[in-house]
């Protein structure tokens, strides 16, 4: 099987709203990892890696990410969202992550994508980026001039790794809430993007996966926002391993975290997102 060869677009070809400069830090990227045709699903995933709002886990929550995905033909986009430390507060990272959700379903028949079957798989603070996503999506704007902007920015599924979820409750990320929102933001727009407080009828089926040693984003973030989905009977597996620090990725060979691959594979395919290319 060929792997397949990424590339990079920018999400703004004209520059990027609300952009302070033009370095890379400034302008959104999709790196494109397009499925080997000879095992290509017709499945895509964003992949949101996660670095607390201030970096980007590129290496292990990224390029490895897309490579597992594309191993049983998901093609994948790896999103490099803006940044609170470089100034760029909420909603910009959100709108980053709808811009690339919009521009894979722009694309799809080029890509060879199905629209109706666009997920979303974020680590950590990425995986706050990606509940919201999952909770604060649009349909579009159907008058925009621009074809992308017409497009969902709802994902079809989520996979989300020690996602960070609560900016309220005890077992918060303050570091993730202070880079995105600032130090004084104020009460309600913090409860907002609290995402457990946010799941609706229509937020996505939900893979989760935590450890129970995890300190830094505690497993009380995947439970509440799995409860949240089961209280509107949401389709929602939860996994929650034993042993292993926070920021694991795909985890160390023969540890049991390292199982979670296999078992997300397996939901996908439980959930007929991995049927043949259209």
């Amino acid at each position: 099987m060929a792997q397949s060869t990424p590339d990079t677009l920018q999400l703004w070809v004209n520059g990027a709203p609300g952009a302070t400069g033009t370095e890379a830090k400034d302008q959104p990227t999709l790196i494109r990892y397009p499925a080997p045709e000879d095992i290509a699903t017709g499945a895509a995933v964003v992949v949101c890696p996660g670095g607390g709002y201030n970096m980007l886990a590129m290496d292990h929550e990224g390029h490895q990410i897309a490579k597992w995905l594309n191993s049983f033909g998901v093609s994948a986009y790896i999103l490099t969202y803006r940044l609170g430390k470089n100034g760029y507060k909420h909603p910009i990272p959100m709108n980053d992550g709808k811009r690339a959700l919009r521009t894979v379903r722009a694309y799809a028949k080029e890509w060879s994508v199905d629209p109706n079957r666009i997920g979303v798989l974020g680590f950590s603070a990425g995986g706050h980026m990606a509940s919201t996503l999952g909770t604060h999506f649009d349909a579009g704007d159907a008058r925009a001039s621009d074809a992308i902007d017409q497009q969902s920015s709802r994902p079809d599924f989520m996979v989300l790794l020690y996602p960070v979820i609560s900016f309220t409750e005890d077992y918060q990320h303050q570091g993730s809430r202070r880079s995105l929102l600032g130090d004084d933001a104020d009460a309600e727009l913090v409860a907002s993007l609290s995402n457990e407080r946010q799941v609706k009828d229509d937020t996505p089926p939900t893979f989760l996966v935590h450890t129970t040693e995890d300190t830094g984003v505690p497993p009380e973030n995947s439970i509440y926002f799995y409860l949240a989905l089961r209280e509107k009977n949401i389709p929602a597996e939860l996994h929650i391993f034993e042993k292993g620090r926070h920021g694991l990725g795909m985890g160390s060979r023969y540890s049991a975290f390292s199982a979670w691959p296999e078992l997300c594979e397996a939901w996908l395919l439980e959930r007929g997102l991995l049927v043949s290319n259209p």
